[in-house]
């Protein structure tokens, strides 16, 4: 007959390994979500972070609650495509500019090329030629690429099987954007100092009038990033 002491250790034993895959409380995970937000230099997926997170964690759950507490926050966790990062409250980010600023003027040909991306992706070189109305050399594309502004999409299913491109999030990052569908009107652009002079026909899909367009294309400042 089994001694009562060996009894109750296996059934604590047992016990141990039943709770031992529990998921940590929400708050838990909460700041386990937070400290993996806070420390990457990068957006991060939920799947990503769920490959982090414990067993059993909700990441999902996690980051929703997590971007309820930082509202009205300094800092505030925000979605960038299909991953999330924290990021400064954009009324604070004046006190947060640099004295230096790096001007960084992108050519016509790059400005026109990155917005037929933005408005019209996935988009392959031969239909941002026909739409800019002529051709686009390999250095725009390399350029925009190297920014990571722009990457290779999914190649089309039309005869050549042509590569298409689409925006990044560092694109989406850059302007604040959750997806390409909130992608700014042609004055915020102009604002940001992205475009410049007038745009191609049939650059925004006729969204905006001629006028409108030709208006937002004249007198914009260069690009610029903080140094």
């Amino acid at each position: 007959m089994m001694e009562p002491e060996i009894e109750q250790d296996r059934a604590n034993d047992a016990l141990e390994a039943e709770t031992l895959f529990d998921a940590p409380t929400m708050a838990e995970q909460e700041r386990m979500v937070e400290a993996v937000l806070f420390a990457s230099k990068e957006p991060v997926t939920i799947r990503e972070l769920m490959s982090r997170l414990p067993k059993g964690c909700d990441a999902l759950q996690a980051v929703e609650q997590l971007r309820n507490r930082y509202e009205g926050r300094g800092v505030r966790v925000v979605q960038v495509g299909p991953a999330y990062a924290i990021r400064t409250a954009p009324d604070l980010a004046h006190i947060m500019q640099k004295e230096t600023v790096e001007n960084r003027k992108l050519s016509r040909a790059a400005i026109e090329t990155l917005a037929i991306v933005a408005y019209h992706q996935p988009v392959t070189r031969a239909e941002i030629e026909e739409i800019r109305g002529v051709s686009v050399s390999r250095g725009t594309i390399d350029q925009l690429l190297e920014l990571d502004w722009i990457r290779l999409g999914r190649r089309k299913m039309t005869p050549g099987r042509p590569v298409t491109f689409v925006v990044t999030p560092t694109f989406l990052d850059q302007f604040g954007l959750e997806s390409a569908r909130d992608l700014p009107g042609l004055k915020e652009l102009r604002g940001a100092g992205l475009l410049e002079n007038r745009p191609p026909s049939g650059l925004f899909g006729g969204d905006e009038t001629a006028e409108e367009q030709a208006e937002l294309f004249e007198d914009a400042d260069p690009a610029q990033t903080s140094g």
